[in-house]
Parts: structure tokens; sequence; C-alpha cells
């Protein structure tokens, strides 16, 4: 069964056997290190308003009101800002850390260990089909994602479905029509279909032709709209009547994973800041997620906001210790099909501050 390798982005395997997590390798390949460089100048306004508090020569009051004004002007919120200076100042005295610049190496860390919990791989071919249901408001770059998400699924030997049911916007099923002659899969559509309906659809139809991944696309909302909010609900429901059935792969599928959508992704647009998280918590509650994409970190002076959704995701797993997490399974950093990449908490940390 497919894995899709948090380190890498890698599909490793097809056997049908309990997917397992490739350990992280020893060097980072050429391709990736490419990547990083992307995301490192994406985050550049970001980080250089963080980084400029560390130029001086001394670890004083002053220096941490800098870095929490810098913090919060990054978008990572009260609560996290808050948390990652009250670590700071821990590591800082225990560590007998005697210089600003350490201080930022000492961020770093704080910031890895708190994004930690995000950091997850992406797991394909537990069940046949895998069906992914993928939500966000308009701009977000959904379709788009799901465009990236289906090369980087068909690259590496997953055979994807995808199901136009944004019925809402004029020209979604067309751009979604364009990704799937660029990927060269199919697509379940009805012009001015029911969403329901075309999800239904088109998980049977995956079930029929044996693929192992059904991306529904859904229309792009507002959290506020509460009647297309109830339509998201409803494809969730069909879905799940569709799916109906369907066996696992492996003896032993994973925990909290049993009738489709197997994944229910929101796409975020990290340039939109705490209107971000905002958007999370909202689906979050509509849906239960089980999973993000962030959007658009090229060019944003907000990306600290991970930081606050990294908080958020850490209070939601104490409330509902039965549900599954929030993990961000891909961030991307611009238009090109090798952008959307996988999350590492450590990678963004050091990028973030680069």
């Amino acid at each position: 069964m497919p894995v899709i390798n948090r380190s890498s982005g890698s599909l490793i395997g097809s056997a049908l056997v309990t997917p397992i997590e490739i350990p992280l390798p020893g060097a980072v390949p050429p391709e990736r290190q490419r990547w990083l460089s992307k995301l490192s100048d994406g985050l550049r306004k970001t980080g250089s308003s963080i980084s400029s508090v560390f130029t001086g020569t001394q670890i004083n009051e002053a220096l941490y009101e800098d870095l929490e004004s810098a913090l919060l002007m990054a978008d990572a919120g009260v609560g996290a800002t808050q948390y990652l200076l009250d670590d700071v100042k821990r590591r800082v005295k225990d560590g007998g850390v005697t210089h600003p610049i350490a201080v930022k190496n000492v961020l770093v860390e704080s910031i890895t260990l708190l994004l930690k919990p995000l950091e997850k791989p992406l797991v394909i071919g537990e069940f046949l089909p895998t069906v992914i249901m993928v939500a966000g408001v308009n701009g977000a770059g959904k379709t788009t994602s799901i465009g990236k998400l289906t090369r980087h699924l068909a690259d590496h030997g997953a055979s994807v479905l995808l199901a136009a049911a944004d019925t809402f916007r004029a020209a979604a099923r067309e751009q979604l029509t364009v990704w799937a002659d660029r990927n060269t899969v199919e697509i379940i559509s009805q012009e001015g279909g029911d969403p329901a309906s075309v999800s239904f659809d088109a998980v049977t139809a995956g079930k029929a032709r044996g693929r192992d991944v059904v991306l529904v696309d859904t229309a792009g909302r507002l959290p506020t709209q509460l009647h297309l909010m109830e339509e998201l609900k409803k494809i969730k429901r069909t879905i799940a009547k569709a799916g109906a059935g369907a066996e696992p792969t492996s003896a032993v599928a994973s925990p909290g994973i049993g009738m489709p959508p197997h994944e229910i992704l929101l796409v975020i647009d990290g340039n939109t800041g705490q209107n971000a998280l905002a958007q999370v918590k909202s689906f979050d509650e509509a849906l239960q997620l089980t999973g993000l994409i962030v959007t658009k970190l090229d060019g944003t002076a907000k990306g600290g906001v991970l930081a606050a959704i990294a908080l958020w995701a850490r209070e939601r797993a104490k409330a509902h210790p039965t549900w599954r997490t929030v993990p961000v399974y891909f961030i991307g950093v611009g238009e090109q099909v090798e952008d959307l990449e996988t999350f590492n908490a450590r990678e963004f940390a050091q990028a973030l501050l680069s």
C-alpha cells in the first residue's frame, strides 16, 4: 500500500500489508534542498522580523519584549507566543545561555518541539479506495492543491480518481478537469449536479475500478455560511454511505480510520494569519478534520500561525482524546506542481528563522 513519507514526499511500496513509516533519511536529497531554499525565501518576511530581535549584545527583558512583539506580529497568537516565551526563558536559564544569537537557536528548538505533533505522514492504502475529502474557503488554493496532491500520488504509483463536487463555483469543474488532464487521471463530474450525488458516484466508481485514492473537491465557503457548511456535512454522510462495506487492505488499520472519508483535509491560506486558525476551528467543529494543507507561504509575514495551530491542536487533543489528531500534511510555497511538499517541524522552524 502506498505510504507518503513525510521526509521526502515519496510513496513507498505497494504490498497489501500494514503501512509503516519510513525513517527520515540521513541526508537531504537535492530536490528537497531546493524546496527548502524556496521555503526559506517565502518565510523571509517573518524570519527577518523575528531575527532582528537577536542583533543586540545582551539578554534582558527588552529582548524578550521585542521577541513577544515579533511573534505576535507574525501571527503566532497570544497563547502560542506566551508558551514560546516561557519555554525560551526556561531553556536560556537552565542552559546558561549568555548571548542573544544563542537565544535564537533556543527559539528554533522551542518552535520545533511545539510543531512536532503536526508532523505526520499521510498514509494511503489501508482502505481501497482511500477517500480524501478536501474543504476550504474560496481563494485558499484548494483546487490547485488537489491538483498538486494528485500529481504527488500519481507520480509514485497510486491510481487517483477525482470528484468535481464543487458545483457552486462556475469554473471549478473546468479547473479540476484541467488538473485531471494534466495528471492523466479520471474525473467524475456532473454539470450543475448535486455535490453529494457527485461524491457518491465518485466513491462508487473508485471502488468498482479499483482506484487507490478518490479525491473529492468540495465547494469553497466561509465558515459563517451555515447552509453551505450543512452541505459539507451532507457530503461527508453521503461518502460514508457510498463506502459502506469497504474492506481494509490490511488486518489492522490505523486507529480512528474506518468508514470513508478516511481523510478530511482543510486547505488554508498561510497569508491570512489568525483568520486561518479561525477557519480550522470552524471546519473542525463541523467535520472533525484529520489534516491540513497550508498554502501560499511564499512572501508571507504571518508564518507564525502554525505555532497557533499547534497549540490549538494540543488543546484539542486534551479535550477530545479519542479523536484523530490534525497534522499539517503538506505546505505550499508557490504555483508550480512541485511547490507542494510534506511538512517537517524542524525544517519549518529553521526556515522561519533563517
